[in-house]
């Protein structure tokens, strides 16, 4: 990746055009992370980078942005510009293409703001930013009210860097957040959702979730999620606090999550502030199911696509199923062993028991019960249709369903191996009553 970025920077310079690496990629270097890509700013204007790469894609004119295709791999090679005001709180006005100062200080925070020189190996660095990545601080370029007032994502942003990068967000810069925070609501929900995924889904999303609540944006974003501040849970199972306490927990613990388990760990008990009652003890009754449908309110707010919504509501809706898993029956623990993406499910519930009462027997029955299932998978082709069933002499209609599933329950509970024995217990546990009904109406 950094060969193919240093040949565009090299081709670049060689028709007369200064270019260096940007942003991101320098920051990481200096941390000695691994980065994810490499932006590249120049004084080539749109029209010339095209000229000079053979497969690129014009992807912000009006921005200066353009897509350089090299070695497989896309490059924004974007031109140093300046802004004029943002109008409405994302987006600038207008833009002037300019000088690489003036390009950093347009930028957001001082540790985004570097560039690094890959010929001559040297960070060139008009924000001070150097010394603010040394101290682990994200500080605004320039005053925090007037980087936040051109957009508003930046308050989220700073929120996700702090907990990304494990640095603190400086003191000017916190107060502007908490200041501003209600503006949270300017913004777009899928701008939101980006944010908010890359957050949950990132090295500390406890500290996130912590830094969302204290800075005010959270109560703007996830109403539901702060509600849960405050509600106790009985401390037999509980022992670590309330609600929003073993949420956090639980989000701390998750292995590499996906987008979907993350964010429905974060929901997975966002149905209790609203079923709390306190009788004999504390209670929670249809928490799961109401939490599901809360769940999926949240999911359509931040515009998460049908199947990404899906799975989340699955989560949230399953995830207390474990209790349950040593008394089912095999049919029904093979069926729930065999759900799309039981991983996830599986993952949950770990970060659920030890976030809480720390007891994972259940875990470890259904690790070793999906060990199981995976040396030796139930086949997937039915030994039952419904030809078989009209053959037999029924009519379609809803009991091919339930003989359909006992067949199907039968086959997992090895009480069946084979279609002919299939047919023998339809049969039995089906008898077709077509000739006593036919004796009846003769008289």
């Amino acid at each position: 990746m950094e060969r193919a970025a240093r040949r565009i920077v090299d081709k670049l310079r060689s028709h007369g055009h200064e270019a260096f690496f940007a942003g991101g990629y320098v920051r990481d270097l200096l941390l000695r992370r691994k980065p994810q890509d490499i932006d590249i700013a120049t004084s080539a204007v749109p029209e010339q980078v095209r000229r000079l790469f053979s497969h690129t894609n014009l992807i912000g004119a009006r921005y200066g942005v353009v897509q350089v295709r090299l070695y497989g791999h896309p490059y924004e090679v974007t031109t140093f510009r300046t802004e004029g005001p943002y109008l409405d709180g994302r987006r600038p006005s207008s833009v002037t293409f300019s000088s690489p100062e003036q390009d950093a200080r347009r930028r957001d925070f001082t540790v985004n703001g570097l560039f690094y020189d890959p010929t001559a190996g040297r960070i060139i660095d008009y924000v001070r930013g150097k010394p603010d990545i040394r101290s682990r601080i994200i500080r605004t370029i320039g005053r925090p009210e007037d980087r936040f007032a051109e957009d508003k994502l930046r308050m989220l942003r700073a929120v996700r860097f702090a907990c990304n990068l494990e640095f603190t967000i400086e003191s000017a810069t916190w107060e502007a957040i908490r200041q501003h925070a209600d503006e949270i609501r300017l913004v777009s929900w899928e701008r939101i959702r980006d944010e908010i995924l890359r957050l949950l889904t990132g090295p500390d999303p406890s500290r996130g979730l912590d830094l969302l609540f204290e800075s005010g944006l959270l109560g703007w974003i996830l109403p539901e999620v702060e509600a849960m501040r405050g509600v106790p849970q009985p401390p037999e199972y509980h022992p670590e606090g309330d609600v929003y306490t073993h949420t956090k927990l639980a989000l701390g613990l998750l292995r590499r999550p996906s987008p979907e388990l993350a964010l429905a760990t974060l929901l997975h008990d966002v149905g209790k502030p609203p079923t709390f009652s306190l009788e004999e003890r504390i209670r929670f009754d249809g928490h799961v199911e109401l939490g599901a449908r809360m769940a999926a309110d949240i999911c359509r707010r931040l515009r998460l696509s049908n199947d990404r919504t899906e799975r989340v509501v699955d989560l949230v809706l399953h995830h207390l199923r474990f209790m349950h898993v040593k008394e089912m029956r095999q049919s029904t623990l093979k069926r729930f062993l065999s759900k799309q993406n039981f991983r996830d499910h599986l993952e949950l519930h770990r970060v659920d028991c030890l976030s809480s009462h720390r007891d994972l027997d259940g875990y470890r029955f259904c690790l070793e019960k999906l060990r199981q299932l995976e040396r030796e998978p139930p086949p997937r082709e039915p030994i039952v249709r419904g030809d078989d069933l009209i053959a037999l002499g029924y009519e379609p209609g809803p009991l091919f369903k339930e003989i359909l599933r006992t067949v199907d329950d039968m086959r997992l509970e090895g009480m069946i191996a084979t279609r002919e024995e299939a047919l023998v217990q339809i049969r039995k546990l089906f008898p077709l009553i077509k000739a006593t009904r036919g004796t009846e109406e003769s008289h």
